[in-house]
C-alpha cells in the first residue's frame, strides 16, 4: 500500500517526534534493533500525541478535545485496515502489522487521557489505580508486545511498573497539575493524614505532610519493586530499554526524597550528569551483548 520510501520517512518521523518529546526515552530506544526501535518509537509518539491532545488544549472547549480524541481513535482503527492516512499513521499501521497486538492498550491511553477531561479529583486509591493503568500500564504494555513476552506474568509486572512511573510523576508534578486543575493525591488519604490540599500546594514543611509524601513515595518503591520483575522475562536484547525507563523514573523519586518531599518550591529534575550515568552503563552492556550474540 505504501511505498518503502513512505514507510521510511513515516518511521524517521515519528523518532524524530519521540527525541523531541523525550530525549532521554529516544536514546534508550535508539540501541533497540532497528525493527523494534522503530516500532516502539511509532507507539510512543502515538502516546504523545494523545496527551498532547488534553494537557497542551486545555483553553479550548472540552466538547473540542473530546472530538480530537474521538478522531485520534478513528485513526488507530483506520490503521489496521490499512486506510491511506500519513505521518505517523504510516509508520503506526506498519508496526501493528509487523507486531499484532491488543489494541485495546493503546485504546485505554486515549480513555485515560479523556479521564482527565472530567475527573479532577480522585476518592481513593484505587480509583487512582486505575487511571495510572490507562495512561501509563498500557504503554507498557504494548511494548512487552513488541518484545514478544509471552510470560503470564510479565502482565502484572508490567502494569505495576506503569503505576510506579505515573505515580512518581503525579509526585512530581503536584503543582503543575493543580495549574490544570488536576489533584490526584487520594482525597481519604489527605484525610487519614489530616491534610489539606492548600497545605500541601502550600509547600510548608509539616510534619504530617512530610509523613504523607514518605507513605505516597513507600508504596510508588514496592510498586517499582514488582514491576522490576519483569525484566528477566524480557529478552536481553531489549531489556535495556525498560530498565533505563525504570531507572531514570526511580531517580527521580530519590531526588524528590533527597529534597524532602518539597516538589512545590522547586522543580526536581535531573541533571545531564545523572541522565548519563543511568544511560550510558546501559549502552555499554547493549553493546557487549550485540557483540556476544
Amino acid at each position: 500500500m505504501y511505498s518503502k520510501s513512505e514507510i521510511n520517512n513515516s518511521y524517521n518521523f515519528v523518532a524524530k517526534l519521540t527525541k523531541s518529546a523525550s530525549s532521554n526515552f529516544y536514546y534508550a530506544f535508539k540501541i533497540l534493533p532497528r525493527e523494534k526501535r522503530n516500532a516502539i518509537y511509532a507507539g510512543y509518539a502515538f502516546c504523545r500525541l494523545v496527551d498532547d491532545a488534553v494537557d497542551k488544549n486545555d483553553n479550548l472547549p472540552k466538547k473540542n478535545i473530546e472530538s480530537q480524541l474521538f478522531n485520534l481513535e478513528n485513526k488507530l482503527d483506520d490503521c489496521l485496515e490499512n486506510k491511506k492516512h500519513s505521518g505517523l499513521w504510516i509508520a503506526l499501521g506498519e508496526t501493528l502489522r509487523k507486531h499484532p497486538q491488543n489494541l485495546r492498550h493503546l485504546k485505554d491511553v486515549i480513555d485515560g487521557c479523556r479521564m482527565d477531561l472530567s475527573k479532577k479529583k480522585y476518592k481513593n486509591f484505587n480509583q487512582l489505580t486505575e487511571y495510572c493503568k490507562k495512561v501509563a500500564s498500557s504503554t507498557g504494555l504494548a511494548m512487552i508486545e513488541v518484545f514478544g513476552v509471552n510470560d503470564s506474568k510479565a502482565h502484572k509486572y508490567a502494569t505495576d511498573l506503569g503505576i510506579a512511573l505515573q505515580l512518581t510523576n503525579i509526585l512530581r508534578d503536584i503543582k503543575e497539575d493543580y495549574k490544570m486543575g488536576r489533584f490526584y493525591l487520594p482525597e481519604d488519604e489527605l484525610r487519614n493524614f489530616n491534610i489539606s490540599e492548600d497545605e500541601i500546594l502550600s509547600g510548608e514543611k509539616k510534619e504530617n505532610v512530610i509523613q504523607f509524601m514518605e507513605f505516597q513515595a513507600k508504596r510508588v518503591r514496592d510498586f517499582f519493586s514488582s514491576g522490576e520483575k519483569l525484566f528477566p522475562l524480557i529478552n536481553k536484547k531489549y531489556r535495556f530499554c525498560p530498565e533505563i525507563m525504570k531507572d531514570i523514573y526511580f531517580e527521580i523519586l530519590n531526588e524528590i526524597e533527597k529534597n524532602n518531599f518539597d516538589v512545590i518550591n522547586k522543580k526536581i529534575t535531573l541533571s545531564k550528569t545523572q541522565k548519563i550515568k543511568i544511560i550510558f552503563p546501559s549502552i555499554i552492556k547493549n553493546f557487549y551483548i550485540g557483540l556476544f550474540r
